[in-house]
């Protein structure tokens, strides 16, 4: 759908950067209707106290209110524009219904305005309709999944993800997840058809620190350049390797397994990733 672009490097920020090609968007300004204003925390808490650093600063936001529900039914929606959200990985859809309500989606790949949208209980399994998992066929591609019936989507959201339909039980259906986990949802539980547009956001490079701080992202220091009092690889006389890879509080940062046991979805799991 849409690409990145090599630019001429004629500043040295511009030399390495691999930028994202917008040329499928077909809007600029959002619809005033759907946005909300966001608070900037900087890594705050409500007391005033640093408790997430390395955040602060960074290009003002608005949130656009995504419809992740797809609560609508047999209601079609006609494709306005295609845009970009600041706040997501993933470029949005504006839909305009026939009653007139408007609505923002994740975009899936492929999709273009003027396209006719749906979402219901047995309708078509094309791009861009929303149905329950228990009236598509085995092997489809889908995004933006419920985990519970009636809370939203909540897994394939980022850009370029996707799930895949494998198998269907009586309450159950089987998903091969991106990571290559293989796990049990609730045939009741909604999804969109396709896969989420974008899919060239991983390619993209900065090319410059300057661009990280309009993200809201301040310089992290590494672990291994810290005291001994301020993390547990640092210390040593000139450049110590730091020992085993772990995080400021002491967990293993490869192998050690960090998911809990007694969690509910522990039996829905088929099998893990890959590692």
């Amino acid at each position: 759908m849409i690409g990145v672009k090599k630019l001429r490097p004629t500043t040295p920020g511009q030399r390495f950067r691999l930028a994202p090609d917008f040329s499928g968007l077909t809007k600029k300004k959002p619809e005033k209707s759907l946005l909300a204003p966001v608070k900037r925390t900087g890594g705050r808490n409500n007391t005033g106290k640093m408790t997430m650093r390395y955040i602060g600063g960074g290009h003002k936001k608005r949130l656009r209110l995504v419809d992740f529900k797809r609560k609508k039914y047999d209601i079609p929606g006609v494709v306005n524009a295609i845009e970009y959200d600041p706040m997501r990985t993933a470029y949005i859809a504006l839909l305009f219904y026939v009653d007139g309500e408007k609505a923002y989606i994740l975009a899936p790949e492929g999709l273009k305005v003027g396209d006719k949208v749906l979402s219901g209980r047995e309708i078509a399994p094309e791009i861009g309709n929303a149905l329950p998992l228990m009236f598509m066929p085995a092997g489809t591609i889908v995004h933006n999944i419920e985990l519970h019936p009636g809370r939203g989507g909540a897994m394939a959201r980022g850009a370029g993800a996707s799930a895949q339909l494998v198998a269907k039980a009586e309450k159950y259906v089987t998903l091969k997840l991106p990571s290559g986990e293989r796990r049990q949802v609730l045939g009741e539980c909604m999804a969109t058809v396709g896969t989420v547009s974008n899919s060239d956001h991983m390619n993209t490079t900065l090319g410059k620190a300057g661009r990280n701080r309009w993200l809201g992202r301040r310089p992290r220091v590494r672990g291994v350049a810290m005291n001994p009092v301020d993390h547990p690889m640092g210390g040593g006389e000139g450049k110590a390797s730091g020992g085993h890879p772990r995080s400021r509080t002491g967990i293993c940062a490869k192998g050690q397994r960090t998911r809990n046991k007694r969690k509910y979805s522990q039996g829905l799991i088929i099998s893990r990733r890959k590692k």
